[in-house]
């Protein structure tokens, strides 16, 4: 008999809008939060955790996974500052264990978590997704943030779709495309930078300018001495660390990205070989690169998977994608969650003691009442929630005729 996943909810604290009492009613059975009034690179104090750990449980469910604990550019950069962030980061997971949160997501992108174009991009049902549409990128990347020699990363074809696509933009434009990728998607996930800075894109050129001279082979090296100081720790505390792919898994502004499909998994497992060395699995971000196949990661990397977060995309021809949904769009969703069913059964069949594999409806598309309220780009009520009832229904089917089989 499959047991179901866990269904979880990305959830951003007392502030929300979104109350653990919506989650509750919504069925969710655990909570994906973090300490997000904590600056990146302090310790989190025990008591903050149980704070946020007592509200939760009050409300019967669990906080199931820390999204994210960040990790500093300093660390990703292993500047000067290294020992003491990463004795601060040590201490977190240490206080985390004690707390009994024993799933901490992260990421190991360079200066930007994700990328998109369009905030505010219509679908044919009048629904409003993000769009990452490439052209539009290197029209920013080029020509409104200006970064030094950003034209030698981009075919010549590409470069003049750019130019065509500024020249038609006001100055208004222009500078709203780069507040919402600079600024808006990042401010509210431990952006570097916030709306209180008056020269955003002067401040986004010099985090940049940071990783001149350091590519994909330096900035692994670096996740490597990362997971040589963390993973000791994690297994000493019972935590299960899972790394979150680039978003877009692909190369964006110079910046090297080194978790973007099978051969990144292949050097992360070999860089560390501890089960606790896992993987956040986002269908969202692995499927915006067409050439990786989502359910071959699975069945190779399966048993390093601690956490999953479900979305679509549709993928366009010249590389760009729009965020789709859950059930529709460029990916199989019920045949990731039925692999995903199948890894979770395999753990309960060994014997394995928290065997079930927290999932979100990661993202949603914004509709009806949602534009009654100004929800963090991409994290809408309704358009989630409709995610989460998809994901319900997929897996109450594929348990169901499982029984058959």
């Amino acid at each position: 008999m499959m047991e179901k996943l866990e269904k979880t909810w990305r959830w951003f604290g007392f502030e929300d809008q979104i109350t653990l009492d919506d989650l509750k009613q919504m069925g969710v059975e655990g909570v994906v939060t973090a300490l997000h009034h904590i600056p990146n690179g302090e310790v989190w104090p025990v008591e903050e955790i149980l704070k946020i750990k007592k509200a939760i449980e009050e409300k019967g469910m669990r906080w199931s996974v820390v999204e994210s604990l960040p990790v500093s550019e300093g660390i990703k950069l292993h500047t000067k500052e290294y020992p003491k962030l990463i004795q601060n980061y040590q201490e977190s997971m240490r206080n985390l264990g004690q707390c009994g949160i024993l799933t901490i997501c992260y990421n190991f992108m360079p200066v930007l978590d994700w990328a998109r174009t369009n905030l505010q991009y219509k679908l044919p049902n009048g629904g409003e997704s993000m769009l990452f549409d490439f052209p539009t990128f290197v029209a920013f990347d080029i020509y409104i943030l200006k970064r030094p020699d950003a034209r030698n990363d981009y075919a010549e074809d590409l470069i003049q779709k750019a130019k065509v696509i500024y020249e038609s933009m006001s100055n208004e434009e222009a500078e709203k495309l780069a507040y919402n990728i600079i600024v808006v998607t990042q401010g509210f996930i431990d952006g570097l930078i916030d709306g209180a800075v008056s020269d955003p894109k002067a401040m986004f050129l010099e985090f940049i300018k940071r990783y001149k001279g350091v590519d994909k082979n330096k900035l692994r090296e670096n996740l490597k001495s990362f997971l040589e100081d963390v993973i000791p720790v994690a297994e000493e505390a019972g935590i299960k660390m899972c790394i979150h792919p680039d978003d877009p898994p692909f190369q964006i502004l110079g910046l090297p990205r080194i978790i973007g499909g099978t051969e990144d998994y292949r050097w992360l497992c070999e860089a560390n070989a501890s089960l606790h060395n896992g993987i956040t699995f986002c269908t969202g971000s692995l499927s915006a690169k067409a050439e990786n196949d989502l359910l071959q990661i699975i069945k190779d990397y399966g048993h390093k998977i601690h956490f999953a977060h479900l979305r679509n995309t549709q993928l366009l021809e010249d590389g760009s994608f729009y965020e789709s949904g859950h059930a529709d769009g460029s990916i199989n969703m019920p045949l990731i969650i039925k692999a995903l069913l199948k890894e979770q059964k395999r753990r309960a069949d060994l014997g394995e003691v928290n065997n079930r594999i927290p999932i979100r409806p990661d993202h949603g598309i914004k509709m009806m009442q949602d534009y009654q309220s100004n929800y963090n780009p991409g994290y809408p009520l309704i358009g989630r929630l409709k995610g989460l009832a998809e994901i319900q229904g997929m897996e109450r089917s594929i348990i169901e005729l499982e029984k058959d089989i």
